[in-house]
């Protein structure tokens, strides 16, 4: 059995890393409560919340907190008809705070994620961790098996090609869980008790050509390097699916930074997730995606974007087309995606207009 932190008598971090460069973004339906364990590592940061379901319930944040908060009335406003590619009754709410931010880099977690304790007992300060793993490079093209070879203590292994130990810039940084585990609604039905109490203290670069299932709620990326294609699909409220938001987006980053030459980070930091959602309800936001992902899977996995994709824009529209050309046989959902898509670029582009040089 593993417990979360206490952080009560931390104090706030004097000095935290990146504070003007970063935003944090929580999607929720509820009061944030949560964020009072999470003080002395996340009060210095600004927070975008984006608060899904009825607009016209009041959010308490605690005080203290820097924050901006838009709910589905501010979201139709600011995008006006591209609104509909933000997903509604769904956590896939949240990517809209990555297209409103204006900083370099994004960490996002869910209203239900504690401060974990290291095996020492210490608290885990999850945000500095994933700092540390987008500042450093990844290794995609070799694998290295001491894990990540930047990390303090570890370095290249003994046949680890000199040429390559550059590296390449890190784009993501996906961290794990203790306690209650990221499983599929089959896999809680049959182990309703189980909980992950493993701490295994590595980073681990994914090699290219390897896909991965991406958990959003505890999640790091360079906005510049791959924020557009951080986009988390259409879920939720009048869609045939849910709880593939992250996997979808997961699943086009990694070919996207694969193609430019990106890397992404697994292992820590861990989070405590505290509650476990109820198996028949995600089951039912599920099963067509367990049917369907047999076939997305090899999808993305013989995706081939062109020379001519030089920007994550380029290679996003690119595998837009892709989408409506092989899946939309599947399902007509996949038409619909393929078009919401673009319109997330096309909604991006606008609020984020590119540097003009003088």
């Amino acid at each position: 059995m593993v417990d979360p932190a206490n952080t009560v008598g931390i104090p706030v971090n004097p000095t935290p890393l990146l504070k003007d460069e970063l935003d944090i973004v929580i999607p929720t339906i509820r009061n944030l409560d949560f964020l009072e364990m999470w003080r002395p590592f996340l009060q210095p940061y600004h927070l975008i919340i984006v608060q899904d379901g009825d607009p016209t319930k009041k959010i308490h944040v605690p005080e203290g907190y820097d924050y901006e908060l838009y709910n589905r009335n501010d979201i139709n406003r600011i995008l006006g008809p591209k609104a509909s590619c933000i997903s509604f009754k769904d956590s896939a709410c949240r990517c809209f705070g990555y297209m409103v931010s204006k900083k370099k880099y994004i960490f996002t977690i869910d209203d239900d994620c504690f401060v974990a304790k290291d095996p020492s007992g210490k608290a885990v300060n999850a945000l500095e961790q994933h700092i540390k793993n987008l500042l450093c490079p990844s290794t995609p093209l070799f694998f290295n098996t001491l894990y990540d070879p930047y990390r303090e203590g570890a370095d290249f292994v003994r046949g680890y090609p000199f040429s390559l130990r550059e590296g390449v810039s890190t784009a993501v940084s996906h961290g794990l869980w203790l306690n209650i585990p990221d499983y599929d609604a089959p896999t809680q039905l049959v182990k309703p008790k189980e909980r992950n109490t493993r701490y295994v203290d590595a980073v681990m670069t994914i090699p290219k050509g390897t896909l991965f299932p991406m958990c959003g709620m505890n999640l790091a990326f360079d906005r510049d390097l791959i924020g557009p294609a951080m986009y988390f699909g259409l879920m939720g409220d009048g869609q045939p699916i849910g709880r593939y938001d992250d996997m979808w987006a997961g699943w086009c980053i990694k070919v996207i930074c694969d193609h430019l030459g990106l890397g992404v980070k697994t292992g820590l930091p861990y989070i405590y997730h505290s509650k476990a959602s109820n198996p028949f309800v995600n089951l039912k936001k599920e099963y067509k995606g367990i049917f369907w992902q047999e076939d997305i899977i090899p999808f993305f996995q013989n995706v081939k974007l062109s020379k001519e994709a030089t920007t994550v824009q380029q290679c996003y529209i690119e595998l837009s087309k892709m989408v409506k050309e092989k899946l939309s046989s599947l399902d007509p959902y996949f038409d619909k995606l393929a078009d919401a898509m673009v319109t997330w670029i096309e909604a991006w582009d606008e609020l984020n207009p590119p540097a003009t040089t003088a």
